[in-house]
């Protein structure tokens, strides 16, 4: 068996080893509860970009204090981020539902015929059915106890997981009088001469799994300051940085939001409480940490 090189640091080591790097503790009592509750390694994530490559210590100046900031600052965030994706997604549930109206069928989840590639149908169905199965919500209970266990579209939705709505519509057919068309109604841009435009299904479902990314990452606790996401959404030409960076962030993510906002009050309000937060923590916070441009404000 694999021995692993480093060994377990007791939280007392823990502290030493960050003022030994460089950083300023006022208050070991403060350093303690901070290592104990939210942990060194989670901790540092905030702080590897505050670390002189060539001393491997931190530049001067750097205290916890500022970490800790950074980490409430993150966590905020996160909490405002995960609020405005569930509108987002409780907004494109039930546009889905409305989208299959076109279809006449309550059970058209159940049809291979409206979806394109059927394998991928069948494997979603697997998903779909799994998902049901797990639920005790009473509308499910209803159908199954009133309805020989056949649920309709309306009530299978709302227990499908954001990743399953996605590769639902990925898979939907696309052309005129389908549902798919329907859909992408409710979701049309301007483009540079003013026209409304509906977006391909490949740029509409690449906007669905960037929030559906981003919604993970605030339901898991993970950090979203100063790191790289691997998606890339397709964004309006308008929105598009030049030249493209080399990784994208939270920028890219926050546009995919703005495209898929269930109302524009809902996104000024939005965009409104954003801003209060980065002032809030304008102290310790840098804006391209999160890969946004200098006119990021114009985009928004």
């Amino acid at each position: 068996m694999y021995t692993y090189p480093k060994n377990f640091l007791s939280i007392t080591q823990l502290i030493q080893k960050l003022k030994d790097t460089g950083m300023t503790i006022d208050s070991n009592d403060t350093a303690e509860i901070a290592l104990t509750t939210i942990g060194y390694y989670r901790l540092k994530g905030y702080s590897f970009h505050l670390i002189d490559p060539s001393t491997k210590k931190y530049i001067e100046g750097i205290s916890l204090s500022d970490i800790l900031r950074l980490y409430r600052f993150d966590s905020e965030l996160s909490d405002l981020l995960f609020s405005y994706l569930s509108q987002i997604e409780v907004a494109l549930k039930s546009q889905l539902v409305n989208a299959f109206q076109i279809t006449h069928d309550a059970l058209v989840l159940n049809d291979p015929s409206v979806f394109k590639d059927k394998k991928t149908f069948w494997k979603n169905q697997s998903t779909i059915a799994s998902e049901i199965s797990r639920s005790n919500d009473v509308f499910i209970e209803h159908n199954f106890d009133n309805h020989d266990g056949a649920i309709p579209i309306w009530a299978a939705v709302e227990v499908m997981s954001f990743g399953t709505i996605s590769k639902t519509i990925k898979n939907m057919k696309t052309g005129s009088n389908t549902a798919f068309s329907e859909l992408i109604k409710n979701y049309k841009f301007k483009n540079s001469n003013g026209r409304d435009i509906n977006p391909s299904k490949d740029m509409f479902t690449s906007w669905i799994q960037a929030v559906s990314i981003m919604r993970n990452i605030c339901a898991h606790n993970s950090r979203i300051y100063n790191r790289s996401i691997s998606t890339r959404p397709q964004l309006i030409y308008s929105d598009v940085i030049h030249p493209h960076p080399r990784y994208n962030g939270l920028y890219q993510i926050m546009l995919s939001m703005k495209y898929l906002r269930p109302t524009e009050d809902s996104w000024t309000a939005f965009i409104t409480d954003f801003k209060q937060l980065l002032n809030n923590y304008s102290d310790v916070c840098d804006i391209r940490r999160l890969n946004f441009p200098s006119d990021w404000e114009s985009h928004f």
